[in-house]
């Protein structure tokens, strides 16, 4: 296991890669339809709290075994075995969700978080014996990441005895997660790992089509849910509006050049990772929200819980985030971003009015405006991109 070139010519994703993305399809579904059950419900206040934690696990397992495999994936036998074991944990991951959010049983979830972190922590320690050059960082990876786990399970023991009562849960996880992410860049410190700019942005575009799909399955299911009173016009608009919202949303991330950025400023790829967490999460709750809004559109079975304005919010609210953190997490390695921080900015702030100045109009008429200003600041990006390439020929050589 010696380190790949990070100018490897023609390096995607191996199927292996995929197939181990398939995995958090189901833990995300998961997440997706928990939050989608409490903002039905109107108790989106109490199941947030529960979905950006566990997002957390999913995320950050996701993103250890994705940086590790853009250094040292070697496809041999023990990776694959050893992939296996964190794909098993996922799945343990994925079976604890519900518990998770009903009852604030985090066992299965911490258990499988488990087993994910022996399966990596075991690659580093192979990468360590057999990677001279790099043994340093990967001892470092392996015992920041070993030493963090074991104050996970200590967590969780604490909480079977009942030691955390009122915030003392939230403020021991934020505090490990801050350690989470702190293990990379101590690990990291005098030495950065081999992996490849390209590979790394075509992981995360990859991931982010993962959280598009969910969506496109929650608003399906959300549809089917309703299909037995009839299909009528509120619903057709909300369906086809989620789905321009959605590839309007995937249009905007496509237009930025990630893998030019990461090549040229290397050193602030953490700033550009961890951004992300919040631009995944909100992708996720904008599946949960869509589906909400194709439940009440076509039966109003949620309307007394939290009526047009909140299934509005559910929508909108995530939408702002990503248009906002999508802008925050790309500045520190573009120093010229295709998508300009007015049109995003400028697209967020209408979106989170969307709902106030339409929720008169019904839940299918805020859909529908929410995707109408996400398309516009499509079309100005493009447009704009367009003229300024006109500009760049025809100014004098």
């Amino acid at each position: 296991m010696t380190a790949r070139a990070v100018d490897e010519p023609h390096r995607v994703s191996t199927q292996l890669e995929l197939l181990f993305d398939l995995t958090f399809v189901v833990a995300v579904a998961g997440c997706v339809a928990q939050l989608g059950h409490g903002v039905a419900e109107g108790h989106a206040t109490e199941v947030i709290g529960p979905f950006l934690q566990v997002f957390f696990a999913i995320w950050w397992a996701w993103m250890n075994f994705t940086w590790f495999a853009s250094s040292y994936d070697t496809d041999d036998v023990p990776y694959r075995l050893l992939t296996l074991l964190q794909m098993s944990g996922v799945l343990v991951l994925a079976a604890g969700v519900p518990s998770a959010f009903d009852t604030g049983d985090y066992r299965a979830v911490t258990i499988g978080y488990l087993v994910m972190r022996v399966g990596l922590v075991a690659q580093w320690l192979r990468a360590a014996r057999e990677d001279p050059e790099s043994r340093g960082t990967a001892l470092r990876y392996a015992g920041g990441i070993t030493a963090v786990e074991i104050l996970w399970l200590l967590r969780l023991l604490l909480d079977e005895v009942g030691a955390l009562t009122g915030p003392a849960p939230v403020v021991v996880f934020l505090a490990l997660a801050v350690a989470e992410l702190a293990v990379p860049v101590w690990a990291e410190h005098s030495r950065s790992m081999s992996w490849h700019p390209h590979h790394i942005a075509e992981r995360y575009a990859l991931f982010t089509i993962i959280l598009l799909g969910e969506s496109v399955l929650a608003v399906s299911t959300g549809i089917a849910d309703v299909l037995g009173s009839g299909l009528d016009g509120s619903l057709v608009v909300v369906a086809g509006s989620g789905l321009v919202l959605l590839f309007a949303l995937w249009w905007l991330y496509d237009l930025e050049p990630s893998a030019d950025g990461l090549t040229t400023r290397r050193g602030r790829s953490f700033l550009w990772g961890y951004g992300h967490y919040g631009i995944f999460a909100a992708l996720a709750a904008l599946g949960a929200g869509l589906e909400v809004a194709a439940r009440q559109a076509g039966a109003h079975d949620v309307h007394d819980a939290i009526g047009p304005l909140g299934t509005g919010y559910a929508v909108a609210g995530p939408t702002a985030v990503f248009l906002a953190l999508l802008w925050v997490s790309h500045a520190p390695i573009l120093p010229r971003s295709r998508v300009r921080p007015s049109i995003l900015l400028g697209a967020a702030t209408l979106v989170l009015l969307a709902p106030v100045a339409a929720a008169r109009a019904g839940v299918a008429v805020i859909i529908a405006l929410v995707a109408l200003i996400t398309a516009a600041a499509v079309a100005m990006t493009v447009v704009h991109s367009h003229t300024g390439s006109q500009a760049a020929r025809a100014a004098p050589r």
